[in-house]
C-alpha cells in the first residue's frame, strides 16, 4: 500500500513541477521533438530566449541531485531501508511509475494536446506535436538513466 501511496505522491509533485514550468516553455523547448526544436531556435521572437546546451546539462545535473536526495531520505527516513538493494530496487520502481506517468499521461494525453504548449509560429506543426513515439522513446530512454540515478540513490540509502 505504501508504494501506491508515494507513486502518487511522487506524481503528484512532477505534475506541479510541470504546471510550473507550463508557465514559461520556452525553458522545456529541449523536451520537443526535433522538428519542432528547430522551428522554435529559427523563429526572431525566441532568439535570446532560448537557453543554451549547456543551461539544459546543468538543469539536468541539478533536478538529478535533487532527486536523489530527495528520494534516498524518503527510502531511508520514511521506509526504513537500510542496505543498497532494497533501496535501488524499490526506488527504481518508483521511478518506472513516475516515468512512464509522464511519458503516457503528462506527454501523450496532456502535453500533445494542449495549446499553451504549442508555440508561436509552430502552429502548423499539429503532427510533429502528436509525436506519441518521441515521448516512449524518452521514456525508454528514462529508464536507463533511471537506472543510474537509482544506483545512487541505492548507494546513498546503505551509506546513511
Amino acid at each position: 500500500m505504501i508504494i501506491l501511496i508515494e507513486a502518487i505522491a511522487f506524481c503528484i509533485v512532477f505534475t506541479l513541477m510541470i504546471l510550473i514550468l507550463s508557465k514559461n516553455p520556452i525553458k522545456t523547448v529541449y523536451n520537443y521533438p526535433p522538428k519542432i526544436q528547430e522551428r522554435v531556435k529559427s523563429l526572431e521572437e525566441y532568439k535570446d530566449k532560448i537557453p543554451t546546451q549547456n543551461n539544459k546539462i546543468a538543469t539536468k545535473i541539478i533536478a538529478a541531485i535533487i532527486i536523489i536526495i530527495i528520494a534516498s531520505v524518503v527510502m531511508r527516513f520514511v521506509n526504513g531501508y537500510t542496505d543498497f538493494l532494497t533501496g535501488f530496487k524499490y526506488s527504481y520502481l518508483l521511478w518506472t511509475i513516475v516515468n512512464w506517468y509522464d511519458a503516457l499521461i503528462m506527454d501523450c494525453l496532456w502535453f500533445c494536446h494542449d495549446k499553451r504548449f504549442v508555440f508561436k509560429g509552430t502552429e502548423d506543426m499539429e503532427k510533429d506535436y502528436h509525436d506519441y513515439w518521441f515521448h516512449i522513446k524518452g521514456a525508454i530512454i528514462g529508464q536507463i538513466i533511471g537506472l543510474v540515478a537509482c544506483l545512487a540513490i541505492g548507494g546513498v540509502v546503505g551509506l546513511i
